[in-house]
């Protein structure tokens, strides 16, 4: 998926590809405008203090999360505990999906 051809929705799994935080995961949890979205991920970007971050630098993931996704357009909030869960599903099933050797985004990962 790239990141000039599509939306990105809320729930929604992204790599930071620029900044302090780069190659981290987060989620979008707020669309800002057309160029701004904002990230948490329940750990070190907690839900109450959000990173706004320009489209141009994440990257879209093909998953979204269920949990998040119902949690934010039902109540207008989710936990940090299911920020933290959706992204640690996703990185599991990354990871079971890939074998050892395989490449990740043409990123070398050593283990």
């Amino acid at each position: 998926m790239n990141e000039d051809d599509s939306i990105p929705l809320i729930g929604q799994v992204v790599r930071i590809m620029q900044g302090r935080e780069a190659g981290q995961y987060a989620i979008v949890i707020k669309l800002v405008d057309n160029r701004y979205v904002l990230l948490a991920d329940g750990e070190k970007r907690k839900y109450d203090r959000p990173k706004k971050k320009n489209l141009h630098h994440i990257e879209l993931m093909d998953y979204i999360s269920p949990e998040v996704q119902n949690s934010l357009l039902e109540t207008g909030r989710v936990t940090n505990g299911k920020l933290r869960f959706a992204i640690a599903k996703y990185s599991s099933e990354v990871v079971t999906d890939l074998k050892k050797g395989d490449q990740h985004d043409g990123e070398r990962r050593c283990n």
